[in-house]
């Protein structure tokens, strides 16, 4: 009986520690994504184009002048095409008041192999969608 715990524990622990990696990548990128559409609303309503910001070396982002937003320690940003580079770790989308933005991809993982997803900005439409998977 003991032997036969062993055995479920050896199943079972990797894969809760590669769901739980999962739910995190998951949960940052739906806050990116949700952090955009805000600036995308904002830019709508006040008339004036908005900024999201991506810090690759600090592993973080800024909205607007909003905060900071740290990624967790277990997520990082794995790419982020189609962003203008106004310096050489930093990369920017910008949303503007007609509904568009600089289109392109933020792909985020969990780490080399791991699982991943992407937060893709449609340039014409202003739509977003989060993707599971390495869409660059």
């Amino acid at each position: 009986m003991l032997l036969l715990f062993g055995v479920a524990g050896l199943i079972v622990l990797p894969n809760l520690r590669e769901a739980l990696r999962d739910q995190s990548v998951k949960r940052s990128a739906l806050g990116l994504a949700a952090a955009a559409r805000e600036l995308r609303h904002r830019a709508l309503e006040t008339a004036t184009p908005q900024r999201l910001l991506l810090d690759l070396s600090r592993n973080s982002y800024r909205a607007a002048r909003e905060r900071e937003v740290q990624l967790p320690g277990d997520v990082r940003f794995a790419g982020a095409e189609g962003a203008e580079i106004p310096e050489e770790t930093l990369r920017q989308f910008v949303f503007f008041p007609n509904g568009s933005v600089t289109g392109g991809v933020v792909a985020l993982s969990g780490g080399e192999n791991e699982v991943s997803y992407a937060v893709r900005l449609e340039p014409i439409t202003g739509r977003i969608v989060v993707l599971r998977g390495d869409f660059r």
